[in-house]
């Protein structure tokens, strides 16, 4: 049994902790600051709490960070004050540079650093979801916290890899659902949206279904995509390519910030309309 406390769980965190209980592990979610909607979530998995962050840090050998990725380097920042000296998994979708950034924040304290990246939904099923680790312990860790529903995977490379891997797969599933809806944005403020939607029902038949799919499944989440795209385009950046197109991702994202956890979801032709104005809302 490995003492284990998650920082900031919201959806994605809480199924974490709960998979790594399952797997016998001694699980702890930090309630300082956190909203109802968390503890609630976090009761409904069956997790205890602890109080504060120093009591997060004091119970456990294996801190692991799932936040938004803006609050990466914070959240690092925070542990390392609190003087912890275990085992600290970064698991959020950032660039390997900010990878970087947070093992030698965290370093400062004693801590030893794990990178990691998740890939999928809430890890509420076997095989829908993985957490990729890389770093000197990652294989050990990985065989380490399978067992629940979470699959767990070490790949090779240091300290950066892990987010890498989630850049270049993010990249492409959150950036292609940011180009549709621009593109189908654009087409509807030319008065072509139905030719676009006609050509593609002969070119591309699988795009008109995929619309309202993508408009409700990032609306609610485009908040946190926009960090997300931003570090994809460092990422790019610091490999010598191009990152101009996710920022305008990040944009496009930013224009549906409104949308922060709706429920339900917004239509289609709502995200389209905040596209347009560039998130700005009709009087």
């Amino acid at each position: 049994m490995t003492a284990i406390t998650v920082l900031h769980p919201g959806a994605m965190g809480v199924s974490v902790a709960a998979s790594f209980a399952i797997a016998g592990h001694d699980v702890r979610w930090v309630a300082q600051g956190r909203t109802r909607a968390t503890a609630d979530r976090a009761a409904a998995a069956g997790l205890e709490s602890v109080a504060t962050l120093v009591e997060g840090c004091e119970h456990a050998d294996l801190l692991v960070s799932v936040c938004p990725p803006a609050a990466a380097v914070d959240v690092a920042r925070s542990v390392a004050i609190s003087g912890f000296s275990g085992t600290y998994l970064d698991a959020n979708a950032i660039s390997p540079g900010t990878a970087l950034e947070v093992a030698s924040i965290v370093a400062a304290s004693g801590a030893t650093a794990l990178d990691g990246s998740i890939i999928g939904q809430p890890a509420h099923q076997c095989d829908t979801t993985r957490l990729y680790l890389s770093g000197s312990a990652a294989t050990v860790l990985a065989d380490d916290l399978n067992g629940g529903p979470l699959s767990v995977l070490a790949i090779d490379g240091k300290i950066g890899a892990a987010s890498a891997l989630k850049m270049a797969y993010a990249g492409w599933t959150k950036g292609s659902s940011a180009l549709l809806l621009a593109l189908f944005a654009f087409a509807s403020e030319m008065g072509v949206d139905d030719a676009l939607l006609a050509e593609w029902g002969l070119s591309q038949p699988q795009l008109p279904d995929q619309l309202e799919a993508r408009a409700a499944g990032v609306g609610p989440k485009a908040w946190r995509f926009v960090a997300e795209m931003e570090e994809i385009a460092s990422s790019l950046r610091a490999a010598g390519i191009s990152g101009g197109f996710h920022d305008g991702a990040a944009e496009t994202y930013a224009a549906l910030a409104r949308f922060k956890d709706a429920s339900p979801p917004p239509e289609l032709a709502a995200v389209l309309e905040a596209l347009r104005t560039g998130g700005a809302t009709s009087e």
